[in-house]
């Protein structure tokens, strides 16, 4: 059965596309992965996704979406959770092979449970004038990968 797609408030569209390319890093990621490619590759590309994309997309986020539902909301805290789970990861110089599948599994977990339940959600309850806040504050950047070790190719 396909799922129709997710009419997404114009304010959260940016963020739904920063999604876009969290998705594909966990494929470049297991991608990496069954070519045989060194843990040390991956993981500097990783490295450099976290720092450019992930850190901003997550403050963002925590600064401007979550508190739409309020700090007490089950959804939030989760998320909020999610992401230092998810920076942990990202930071473990330990086990890397171990990591990088967890970031793989745990990042398209993450976008999965946000575009699903929680944006969904916010969409609800947000005011025009929460939405507009974000659309005032919010500037998206265009996506320009780091093509130095296109591994995935």
């Amino acid at each position: 059965m396909k799922t129709k797609p997710i009419k997404r408030h114009q304010a959260l569209q940016p963020l739904s596309r920063d999604h876009h390319q969290g998705l594909l890093l966990s494929w470049k990621i297991r991608t990496g992965f069954a070519k045989g490619i060194s843990v040390d590759r991956i993981k500097n590309y990783t490295d450099w996704f976290y720092k450019i994309h992930l850190i901003p997309h997550f403050k963002e986020e925590e600064k401007y979406i979550f508190p739409i539902l309020g700090n007490d909301n089950e959804l939030d805290k989760k998320a909020i959770a999610q992401h230092r789970r998810l920076d942990r990861l990202f930071n473990s110089s330990l086990e890397l092979k171990k990591s990088l599948n967890r970031i793989e599994e745990e990042l398209e977990q993450h976008i999965r449970f946000e575009e699903r339940v929680l944006f969904n959600e916010i969409q609800k309850v947000a005011t025009k004038q929460q939405m507009e806040f974000i659309l005032e504050h919010h500037k998206e950047t265009k996506f320009l990968d780091n093509n130095t070790d296109t591994f995935w190719e």
